[in-house]
C-alpha cells in the first residue's frame, strides 16, 4: 500500500524525488577501464572542436510521451520506484507490455517544428544537439530497415522520420549533430528472447549458449548503426547509452548486475561509423577505454577537486525528468547558469535535456528559459566558450574562473536575494596582468589591491546589474 503523504505528493516531484534516490544511494558509476586519449588526428580534433562548444541539448522522445512516463523503464522488471509501472494496466507486466509496445499505433505529433526548436537552442547559445534515435524500449525515431517498430511504419500515423527532419533542422544552424543510440533494445528478440521471462535489464538468456542469438543481435545492432552513420548527414558523435551491454570482467560495477558477456564488438562498431563519418566521436558510455572518447557523469557535476583530466560532459534536466511529464516543473535560468558556469570552470561541456510532449512541442516555460539564458550568453558567451580550467583559483558560491590563453574570465554571480554590492571582494591570488574590464560594456573597472591579499571591485556598471551574474576578465601576468 502506497503511505498516504506520497499519494498526496504531484508526480513530477515525485519522480524527482525516485529518481534523486536512486542516483544518490546506487552505486557510483566507474568507467570499467582508464579514460584512453584517442589516437586517430581526425577524432582528436573532433574532440577538441568539441570541448570548445561548452553547451548543448539533449532531447528523449518517444512514444512513452504519450503516458507522460519514465522513459522505457516502466518495461523493465526491476523492483525500484523510478522505474514502477503505473496506471490501468500496471497489475498485469503481459497487458502491459503490449499496450505499452501498442503506444506506436497512436503516436501522431502534428505540432512538430524542430526549426522552431533549433532556433530556440541557437538564440540560448548551445552548439550541440544530441537526440534519442532509440532509447532501450526499441522504438526507432528514424527509418530503420531491420525492424517494423518505428515511426516511419505504416503502423504509426505520423508516418515521419523525426530523426531526419531533427537533424536536418539543427545541422543548418551549424550544430554538432550527436545521435543518441541505446545498445540494449527490449523489444528485439534477439536481445529479449520471448522464451524467456525477462527478469531484469540485461539480456534474458547466455549468450554462450545461443550463440547464434546472439551473433544475430550483434548484427542487428551494428546495422542500424551503420543506418544512423551513412543516411542522415554528417554526424558528429555517437551517444551509447545502456552501460551494461559490455564486455564481462569481474571489476565490472555492481550496477551492471549480469553474470553474461554482452560484448557488441564496439571494435567492429566504431571502426564502421569512422568509415562512414571519419573522425566521429564514440561515447560508449560508462564502459571507459578506447570507445569511450568522454566521459558523461549523469545529472550531478563532479566536485571541484576531482582529478579531472579527461575530457567530460555533465548531462542533465531542465526539469526532474529526462521523459515529458504533465506540470514539469523547471529549474530556474538563475539555476541553470550556475550549473553551466561551474560545469566549463572545471572543465566540463553541460549537456541539459528538455523533453518534448506528445504532440511535438516544448513547454512555454522551457522556451522561456532558454530566451533568458541566450540573454545572458550573448553578453558573456566568451568567458564559456572555448575557455578551459583555470587551475590556480579557489572557486566559491558566487565566483567561477575560466581561462582562454592568458585571460582570465572571473564570473560573480549576484546574491539570490540581493543586489550587488558596491565593493567585494575578487578571490584571485594574484594582481590582474592588466586592467580589469566587464564583459558586455568593455568598461574599466577600478579595483583595490593590497600586496598578498585579494583584490577588491569598487564599482559595477548600472546597465548590468539586473544580470544573474557578471563578469570581469583580465590578462593573468603582469
Amino acid at each position: 500500500m502506497t503511505p498516504y503523504f506520497i499519494k498526496k505528493i504531484p508526480r513530477p516531484q515525485l519522480n524527482f524525488i525516485f529518481s534523486l534516490l536512486f542516483y544518490l544511494f546506487m552505486p557510483a558509476l566507474p568507467a570499467q577501464d582508464p579514460y584512453l586519449p584517442p589516437q586517430d588526428s581526425l577524432v582528436k580534433k573532433k574532440l577538441s572542436q568539441w570541448q570548445d562548444l561548452k553547451f548543448g541539448l539533449l532531447m528523449h522522445w518517444g512514444t512513452y510521451s504519450q503516458w507522460g512516463i519514465v522513459e522505457s523503464w516502466s518495461l523493465c522488471n526491476e523492483d525500484e520506484d523510478w522505474c514502477k509501472r503505473r496506471g490501468p494496466y500496471s497489475h498485469d507486466y503481459v497487458l502491459y507490455k503490449k499496450k505499452y509496445e501498442e503506444l506506436q499505433t497512436s503516436f501522431n505529433p502534428k505540432n512538430l517544428n524542430p526549426e522552431k526548436w533549433a532556433e530556440a537552442a541557437k538564440d540560448a547559445g548551445m552548439k550541440y544537439v544530441v537526440f534519442t534515435t532509440k532509447h532501450h524500449d526499441g522504438f526507432c525515431m528514424f527509418d530503420t530497415q531491420l525492424t517494423d517498430y518505428k515511426s516511419t511504419s505504416i503502423k504509426c500515423p505520423a508516418q515521419r522520420d523525426f530523426t531526419k527532419e531533427i537533424f536536418d533542422s539543427f545541422r543548418k544552424k551549424d550544430f554538432f549533430i550527436g545521435a543518441y543510440f541505446s545498445k540494449p533494445d527490449w523489444h528485439c528478440p534477439d536481445y529479449w528472447y520471448p522464451y524467456f521471462a525477462t527478469p531484469d535489464r540485461n539480456v534474458n538468456y547466455n549468450p554462450k549458449k545461443y550463440p547464434e542469438k546472439w551473433a544475430a543481435y550483434e548484427q542487428f545492432t551494428k546495422g542500424q548503426i551503420n543506418e544512423l552513420t551513412t543516411q542522415y548527414g554528417r554526424v558528429d558523435l555517437l551517444w551509447l547509452d545502456g552501460g551494461w551491454v559490455r564486455p564481462f570482467q569481474k571489476k565490472n560495477p555492481a550496477w551492471v548486475n549480469s553474470p553474461y558477456d554482452q560484448s557488441i564488438d564496439m571494435k567492429g562498431i566504431a571502426a564502421m561509423a569512422r568509415k562512414n563519418q571519419p573522425g566521429i566521436l564514440m561515447v560508449d558510455r560508462s564502459v571507459g577505454g578506447e570507445f569511450e572518447n568522454y566521459w558523461t557523469p549523469e545529472q550531478h557535476i563532479p566536485p571541484k577537486d576531482e582529478k579531472l583530466d579527461y575530457p567530460w560532459e555533465t548531462c542533465m534536466t531542465m526539469g526532474n525528468s529526462w521523459s515529458y511529464v504533465p506540470n514539469e516543473q523547471y529549474k530556474s535560468t538563475r539555476d541553470i547558469l550556475i550549473n553551466l558556469c561551474t560545469i566549463v570552470s572545471r572543465g566540463g561541456n553541460y549537456l541539459l535535456n528538455i523533453a518534448p510532449s506528445p504532440d511535438g512541442t516544448w513547454d512555454e516555460e522551457a522556451y522561456q528559459r532558454l530566451k533568458e539564458i541566450g540573454a545572458w550568453m550573448k553578453i558573456n558567451g566568451d568567458c564559456i566558450y572555448g575557455t578551459q580550467r583555470c587551475g590556480i583559483i579557489n572557486e566559491t558560491d558566487h565566483y567561477f574562473y575560466t581561462q582562454k590563453a592568458d585571460t582570465i574570465y572571473c564570473i560573480f554571480f549576484k546574491p539570490k536575494n540581493g543586489d550587488y554590492p558596491s565593493h567585494f571582494p575578487v578571490e584571485f591570488p594574484q594582481k590582474p596582468g592588466s586592467e580589469v574590464r566587464l564583459l558586455g560594456t568593455n568598461e574599466i573597472v577600478p579595483y583595490e589591491w593590497k600586496e598578498g591579499m585579494n583584490w577588491t571591485i569598487t564599482n559595477i556598471p548600472q546597465s548590468l546589474r539586473t544580470q544573474e551574474a557578471i563578469v570581469f576578465y583580465f590578462k593573468k601576468f603582469k
